[in-house]
């Protein structure tokens, strides 16, 4: 499956972004989807992931609150809403699929492009 992920962008603190990612090629509805993210000079971590119909949904501890993930099956896409954003939420953002699910990067075998997201103070 690909997967093209967008929305990122320059946001003030307390501000919201939605991210979106498009996923082609193969039964999106067969795919846990997921959004990671990376810092610089940080690992990329899981933030949010969501089971293939939507009825399970998962957040690290640092957006719960904050941010939700939801899907479209008919229109292939996941989004992240994210309210309330914050400096330490600057990183860049990927989404990700998998068949299996999973909360590590090795559960996922397909992976977006990224979209930066900045927050400023």
């Amino acid at each position: 499956v690909q997967l093209q992920a967008s929305g990122g962008g320059l946001v003030q603190t307390g501000g919201s972004l939605r991210l979106s990612c498009a996923a082609s090629g193969r039964t999106f509805s067969d795919y846990a989807m997921a959004w990671f993210r990376q810092a610089p000079g940080k690992e990329r971590e899981l933030v949010a992931a969501i089971s293939w119909s939507g009825g399970s949904t998962y957040y690290a501890d640092s957006v719960k609150g904050r941010f939700t993930i939801s899907r479209d099956n008919a229109k292939n896409t996941v989004y992240l809403q994210m309210n309330s954003l914050r400096p330490e939420d600057t990183a860049v953002y990927y989404c990700a699929a998998t068949l299996g699910g999973g909360r590590y990067l090795r559960d996922y075998d397909y992976w977006g492009q990224g979209t930066q997201v900045t927050v400023s103070s």
